[in-house]
């Protein structure tokens, strides 16, 4: 009875400790799964992602590609801070291709100053997590904002570089996203053509080049009165599989909508008509359905945003993210101390005007980790046994949607 008094404490203890490492709030995904550590002014910051098939081609230059368009100092509109964020993939990757065991990748910090936050350490940024980091843990990483800052997604975008090459190179998948409003100013990019050429032709990140000029106006003229403004990404995936997401609970837009709420300033999230469907009749927003000349089923238009029942229908995943205005401002601001005092605060350090044009990147790895993740999961359940000729369904597709290694 001992032993199983014993054996029944040593068991609550495991599963605590799983629910205390399961609810740490840095992991993401469940096959693909994507851990990132760091804080923005300690040595480095990075990612483990654990999950990824073995033979899948990868190398530190097709994660520096993602990184070189997150990094800081690219432009007047962005933070003046400089880093190189030099990927290093410390494992998982050998001779140029996976080796199916956890891949470690890391990026040193360099250009740190500290001393620019000496103020925040016992006075509250406005709108920032310094009070809640405060209110949950009672220790927080003052520098940088620690793990609040946007810096931790340097972790998330290398780990979209490898979920991308996955999606690719499995399924054809494209994953581009782009700057589609700055305060006002709204943009007409057509969701068909467009290219990450058109979407990195300025330092904006917007296709739609009247609409790209007037933004970039924008954030210099809150930039120069020590101001910040926000903005949207809206992001395309074509020639997302068919069938990736779970009914119910892990519905692929709950899962996306999940992932796009988790980067850091998002304030919303919609996907296909979004809430503007809200006030359509039934017989206005219902796409319905055709065969194409290759035998799919298609939909003539996408309202749902490629995506019925919680499932992917093979339309093009077409979703929007809305971003706040960057917390940090040169403005004299009311707060309070850590003791409660009321006082006047103007932050200092080097922060973007604003977001949205390096978010473009940070919105195109978390969808990617997503799909990627949803993917695994919809090979372990639904592509293990082949589909038989009676199989229900007259897509043809669904029979040979993915390039399975010979």
């Amino acid at each position: 009875q001992a032993l199983h008094t014993r054996s029944g404490l040593l068991q609550g203890r495991a599963s605590r400790r799983q629910l205390l490492v399961r609810a740490s709030g840095s992991t993401y995904g469940t096959l693909f799964r994507v851990t990132t550590f760091g804080e923005s002014h300690g040595k480095g910051v990075g990612c483990v992602v654990d999950g990824v098939p073995p033979r899948l081609e990868i190398s530190e230059a097709e994660i520096q590609v993602e990184l070189d368009r997150r990094r800081p100092g690219q432009s007047i509109i962005t933070t003046p801070r400089k880093e190189e964020d030099v990927a290093e993939i410390l494992s998982g990757v050998g001779d140029g291709v996976t080796l199916g065991s956890p891949i470690a990748v890391v990026v040193r910090n360099k250009d740190q100053r500290s001393q620019d936050y000496s103020e925040m350490s016992v006075a509250y940024r406005p709108s920032h997590a310094d009070a809640t980091y405060d209110f949950k843990y009672g220790i927080r990483a003052v520098a940088g904002g620690g793990r609040s800052s946007a810096r931790e997604t340097i972790g998330r975008v290398a780990a979209g570089a490898i979920a991308k090459k996955l999606l690719k190179t499995v399924a054809g998948t494209e994953v581009l996203a782009y700057v589609s409003r700055v305060r006002d100013i709204d943009s007409n990019v057509d969701h068909a053509t467009f290219s990450m050429a058109d979407v990195e032709s300025n330092i904006v990140r917007c296709p739609d080049q009247p609409a790209a000029i007037q933004m970039i106006a924008a954030i210099n003229e809150v930039r120069t009165r020590g101001e910040s403004c926000g903005g949207e990404v809206t992001c395309v995936v074509r020639n997302c599989p068919k069938g990736l997401g779970s009914p119910v609970f892990d519905k692929l837009e709950a899962e996306l909508a999940k992932a796009m709420m988790s980067l850091p300033a998002t304030k919303g999230f919609e996907i296909g008509s979004g809430f503007s469907g809200s006030r359509m009749l039934g017989s206005e927003h219902n796409d319905s359905f055709y065969m194409s000349e290759d035998g799919q089923v298609r939909t003539r238009t996408n309202r749902s945003g490629g995506v019925q029942g919680g499932l992917s229908n093979g339309e093009d995943i077409i979703l929007r993210v809305a971003f706040k205005p960057t917390s940090t401002i040169g403005i004299l601001q009311k707060t309070v101390t850590r003791e409660g005092v009321e006082t006047d605060l103007r932050s200092r350090g080097r922060h973007d005007p604003c977001v949205v044009p390096r978010a473009v990147p940070m919105v195109e790895a978390m969808v990617a980790m997503v799909l990627a993740d949803q993917l695994l999961q919809h090979f372990a359940q639904c592509e293990l046994l082949p589909r038989g000729k009676d199989s229900v369904g007259c897509d043809t597709k669904v029979n040979g949607q993915f390039a399975r290694a010979t």
